[in-house]
């Protein structure tokens, strides 16, 4: 079995990278994080025009009809350059969520305005808790007549402050665990809706409490059936976790870069301190761990592909070895540059503070060991 980029996915990664590196290197990352909405419109229109909001949808449904695949190597180049943009959210979470439970009219009506950037969705699943297993699902969703009425909050909603469409994870009256779980459809600007920008430890990425005040929908607001929303938003993570792996990746061969360049050029004691054996096995470190997360990452976008049933065990362990391997190697980072890696000035921190949120972002690396310790049968 081989594993290997087509020379059109070489292709789309070096565009991409290109792309970034001029349209949103660090100045502009740390211009938009200061900013309330987090990302820039126009910036998102130039992506749309490329067809990555696009790239997974079905060409039915206004897609460009390519395959996760394409989309996590986009995922890697934005985690290269932190690049502050709403995708993992309406993207990765949102249209594959809506894709895999929606009716086609819903489909029909929601995905082509995801693909061409005019529509962004947020997933409002976490509560004040942070669980991201279905216990964690507290907020009900009653029926009155033909109407469905939401009551409470969400919690750590990416992006929830500037999405357009909300789709709220609500547990139907009575019932628990996996059970009984509905996916609604809520408008931001419905009546009750008010959203609020958190302060976070990651500022290249917003997120955002939701609150919902008797909120009040129509019933065909429900996404896909009712009662059995929890199967969908199971896979949707577990994909987004993948998606999210190969993020941490090009974060991680970030990082490395940056250590090694550090390392060539700042010279102590009349020599560069890459010339230290403590420098040197720290960057080697970095490296094996760069590589082996690489490994996992890309083993895990195949199965997702592909279909394989190997995505099971293939998921959690890509999302926990590279949760840690782009922690380690953004900490190893600030250790190599010394004082200047802990200023403000230096990008060192912001590449810190994404991998640890992303390191808890859809559950903590033992959380994903004991998943799939669990389905090993260990």
């Amino acid at each position: 079995m081989e594993f290997a980029f087509t020379p059109e996915q070489e292709m789309l990664r070096s565009t991409a990278r290109r792309f970034l590196e001029a349209k949103s290197p660090s100045e502009v990352v740390r211009r938009l994080m200061e900013t309330d909405e987090g990302f820039d419109e126009g910036l998102w229109a130039e992506i749309a025009a490329q067809g990555w909001q696009a790239m997974a949808i079905p060409e039915e449904y206004g897609g460009a009809g390519f395959t996760f695949t394409e989309q996590a190597i986009l995922m890697e180049e934005m985690g290269r350059s932190l690049f502050p943009a709403p995708y993992l959210s309406s993207v990765v979470l949102g249209a594959d969520l809506i894709l895999q439970t929606g009716t086609d009219e819903q489909k029909q009506s929601l995905l082509p305005e995801i693909a061409s950037g005019t529509r962004r969705v947020a997933l409002a699943h976490l509560e004040a808790g942070g669980s991201w297993g279905p216990d964690g699902v507290a907020l009900e969703v009653q029926r009155d007549g033909d109407d469905l009425v939401l009551d409470g909050s969400k919690a750590f909603v990416i992006d929830g402050h500037t999405a357009h469409t909300l789709i709220v994870v609500a547990r139907e009256p009575g019932s628990s665990g996996s059970d009984g779980v509905t996916l609604v459809l809520v408008d931001a600007d419905t009546a009750g809706v008010t959203r609020q920008r958190a302060e976070t430890m990651d500022m290249t990425r917003k997120q955002a409490t939701v609150d919902l005040a008797e909120v009040r929908v129509p019933s065909s607001a429900v996404l896909g059936e009712a009662d059995g929303g929890w199967p969908a938003v199971e896979a949707t993570l577990e994909r987004a976790a993948v998606a999210l792996a190969f993020e941490q990746v090009g974060g991680a061969q970030k990082c490395l870069e940056m250590s090694v360049g550090y390392a060539m050029v700042r010279v102590q004691f009349g020599r560069p301190i890459g010339s230290f054996q403590a420098i040197k096995h720290k960057c080697a470190d970095m490296l094996i761990e760069t590589e082996i997360a690489k490994s996992a990452a890309y083993y895990a976008g195949w199965a997702v592909t592909a279909g394989d049933d190997e995505l099971r065990i293939a998921a959690p362990l890509a999302k926990s070895y590279c949760s840690e391997a782009f922690f380690h190697a953004a900490a190893e980072t600030i250790q190599i540059h010394g004082g200047i890696g802990f200023t403000w000035e230096h990008d060192a921190h912001l590449y810190f503070k994404r991998a640890k949120t992303d390191d808890l972002l859809f559950g903590t690396p033992a959380d994903h060991r004991a998943a799939l310790a669990d389905r090993l049968g260990i």
